[in-house]
């Protein structure tokens, strides 16, 4: 009698453990993982966290596409001439085109919050209400962030079908939000080196509190004086720089100096300075070559 009961009772036990792993579909999986990240985001930036939850899946097919698995791209972010991180290729309005790289997904949430902060043609939006995805969401289109005619309605029929405005509502953000000093993540260059990316106004001292890494540290791994205050988006390595980089050429683009580029790939400018035959302070113009690994001849 015992075990006619426990038969039953067991198969009824899998069919419940069966559906509540199969009750969350590939939406409802990338908002349980994500939704703190976007929230945190909304936080420090003022950018609605629905909005950024609903071009996370529209742009990775909800965390499944290519760019999301295998180089942690969420929002379709391409390269651009200042990134100087690891990337990866993919077809879009081209073939082979190149797309950022990060190590995690979050990284991939703050870049998206950076590239909207400092795009100029962005910068409209961030006088919207928090509240007022709608607006956001037309907004993106006209700034023209997706070639797509239909970008906002798809956005909006996103946020409105999941309900992740309801993640919009806190009383911690303002309508007319400001946004606070940024968390600085701690990323990792090419070259095998920790760095941050440093935001306007960021000090030593802060720099130092947040990372736990010395002033003086800090000084001598990024070659710099103490009234040499990090500039916004430069990387700050948090380790010693490398004596050659990853590629053996690059070649110098305009606007660009011995450090600047000492910095982009990793290198201590000392070493940089011997492989292409300079004195400490020379430096090159651009379209020349510049030696990463061996010497110049």
């Amino acid at each position: 009698m015992k075990r006619s009961i426990f038969k039953p009772l067991l198969q009824l036990l899998l069919l419940l453990i069966t559906q509540v792993c199969f009750a969350q579909g590939p939406r409802e999986a990338y908002i349980a993982q994500y939704k703190e990240v976007a929230v945190s985001e909304m936080l420090l930036y003022g950018i609605p966290a629905s909005i950024k939850l609903a071009q996370g899946m529209l742009e990775s097919g909800n965390g499944t596409s290519r760019l999301a698995q295998e180089g942690n791209n969420h929002f379709g972010i391409k390269c651009g001439s200042s990134w100087s991180g690891k990337t990866i290729t993919h077809h879009d309005d081209s073939r082979n085109e190149c797309f950022r790289k990060y190590p995690h997904a979050e990284e991939s949430f703050r870049d998206h919050s950076l590239f909207l902060l400092n795009g100029s043609r962005y910068k409209f939006l961030f006088e919207l209400p928090h509240t007022d995805y709608q607006a956001w969401a037309r907004g993106l289109q006209k700034a023209g962030y997706a070639t797509n005619p239909k970008y906002a309605d798809l956005l909006i029929k996103m946020i409105e079908e999941n309900r992740l405005y309801e993640f919009d509502i806190t009383d911690l953000v303002n309508d007319k939000y400001e946004p606070t000093a940024p968390i600085l993540i701690i990323m990792h260059h090419p070259n095998r080196i920790k760095y941050v990316l440093a935001y306007e106004g960021l000090s030593w001292d802060a720099l130092s509190l947040q990372t736990e890494v010395p002033v003086r540290k800090l000084l001598k791994y990024n070659e710099r004086r103490w009234d040499e205050n990090p500039v916004a988006d430069e990387p700050i390595f948090l380790q010693p720089k490398r004596k050659q980089g990853k590629s053996k050429i690059y070649i110098m683009q305009p606007g660009e100096s011995m450090y600047s580029v000492a910095q982009k790939h990793g290198i201590r400018l000392e070493s940089l300075y011997k492989r292409n035959k300079l004195k400490a302070g020379e430096s090159l113009k651009a379209g020349d070559k510049v030696y990463l690994r061996g010497r110049k001849k």
